[in-house]
């Protein structure tokens, strides 16, 4: 099944990255499959028209929020306007500290130092219920590489929480936010090995949870595109 084009094109998926191995993996592999133009936007290149785009997605980084970089800035003016005008949005571990920030909520250093390495994140009753989450059980593997956490935006569902930050996922509207990581593929598991100290069996672990992850994704982009699976 994919998306149906208009006359003028595939709808337009706009991914906004912040360094060349943060990329969309699982995210741009199926948004492209169902049909979407998947179209990245590099840390040197203008940020998207949202009136030439269907849906938004801002990936991970190792900026901070509160750095003085007006990049950043601007990316938290454009979601502001993207969740104002109810576009479909997903924030990705510094893109959903991003979009937190858009939302009027506090984003600060975790009191708890760095997550980061292959884990989970427990769904809360929203998150079960919630179209994006629903069915894919109480428990989602997830890979973390975080030291900020945020508080959730005000109206926000709360929909998914760690042992050590309890505010991983939220949905504000047509936006969600993803502190952690489901996207990750084959290559970025790759380039993020060594940086992050994975074990041995981390490529084993990525085809065991393969299954999940994709499901997440793939009701996102549909939901994203107006599409029912």
């Amino acid at each position: 099944m994919t998306l149906g084009a208009e006359a003028s094109g595939p709808p337009v998926l706009a991914v906004i990255e912040h360094t060349d191995d943060e990329g969309p993996g699982l995210i741009g592999a199926i948004a492209t499959a169902l049909g979407a133009e998947v179209r990245r936007i590099g840390p040197a290149e203008r940020l998207p028209d949202l009136d030439q785009v269907v849906a938004l997605v801002v990936m991970g980084g190792p900026q901070s929020v509160h750095a003085p970089d007006q990049r950043l800035l601007d990316e938290v003016a454009l979601l502001h306007e993207a969740v104002t005008r109810s576009l479909p949005t997903l924030g990705v571990c510094l893109g959903a500290q991003l979009l937190a920030a858009a939302c009027g909520a506090e984003v600060r250093a975790g009191d708890r130092g760095e997550e980061i390495g292959l884990g989970s994140v427990a769904l809360t009753p929203s998150g079960r219920d919630d179209p994006v989450f629903a069915g894919c059980g109480p428990i989602l593997p997830v890979l973390h590489w975080h030291a900020d956490t945020f508080d959730l935006p005000r109206g926000a569902s709360h929909l998914a929480g760690s042992g050590t930050y309890p505010n991983q996922g939220f949905r504000l509207g047509r936006a969600y936010g993803f502190q952690f990581h489901v996207e990750v593929d084959a290559r970025l598991l790759h380039d993020w090995s060594r940086r992050l100290r994975l074990p041995d069996d981390a490529q084993a672990w990525l085809r065991r949870t393969d299954p999940a992850r994709r499901e997440v994704l793939a009701r996102w982009v549909w939901q994203a595109f107006d599409a029912v699976p």
